[in-house]
């Protein structure tokens, strides 16, 4: 059976265009969402690929129909093909149930392997410029070494709690004691010994 998936991302779309595309092109059932792509939990996607049985086909009317992204593609394309299911779209005439569709889909396939090591070898060579130049890669930190000065001075007030110093900075308490290891009272021993607190 030719079983045809046709969605369109907003409720104001109409989908006339693909269901005739897909009747035009034999499909025996067509399974119709209004949906965004990037969704992954699309129920009628689902009730389609369940209805399913080896030797059936899935149709859509564009490749962007069954995925946002290729590497959502190919991973949909790749679990059909598991089951002994193919795949079909129209506008890119991509057959998966024949030789040559099977080649222009692996194609595809490469490609987007291909640019995923790209997106790779320059995220490393951003990194390691980054590091010949002292800078570091990943997260910033949350406090400051300002933030941790008006920290220790509030800090040392005993009218002001932890709480309120970690919302006038704008973290949580134990993000400002993970900064001030021991808290409150390891910070009173430090400024007695005149030694400023250190971030870990």
């Amino acid at each position: 059976m030719l079983i045809g998936y046709a969605r369109v991302s907003t409720q104001d779309q109409d989908p006339a265009l693909q269901l005739d595309a897909l009747h035009a092109a034999g499909c025996d059932r067509v399974f119709t969402e209004k949906a965004s792509g990037a969704q992954r939990d699309r129920p009628e996607l689902l009730a389609a690929l369940d209805f399913m049985r080896p030797g059936d086909t899935l149709v859509v009317w564009r490749l962007d129909r069954l995925a946002r992204s290729i590497k959502q593609l190919i991973e949909t394309v790749e679990s059909l093909g598991e089951r002994n299911i193919g795949f079909r779209s129209l506008t890119e005439a991509i057959d998966t149930t024949t030789s040559g569709g099977k080649l222009v889909f692996h194609i595809f396939a490469a490609l987007a392997e291909f640019e995923r090591a790209i997106i790779r070898e320059r995220t490393v060579a951003g990194l390691q410029a980054a590091r010949a130049r002292g800078r570091r890669g990943g997260r910033p930190p949350a406090l400051t070494e300002k933030d941790l000065t008006a920290a220790t001075a509030m800090l040392a007030d005993e009218t002001i709690t932890a709480e309120d110093v970690a919302k006038r900075l704008g973290v949580s308490p134990s993000t400002l004691y993970r900064y001030l290891p021991g808290g409150r009272s390891a910070l009173r021993e430090k400024m007695a010994e005149g030694k400023a607190p250190k971030r870990r």
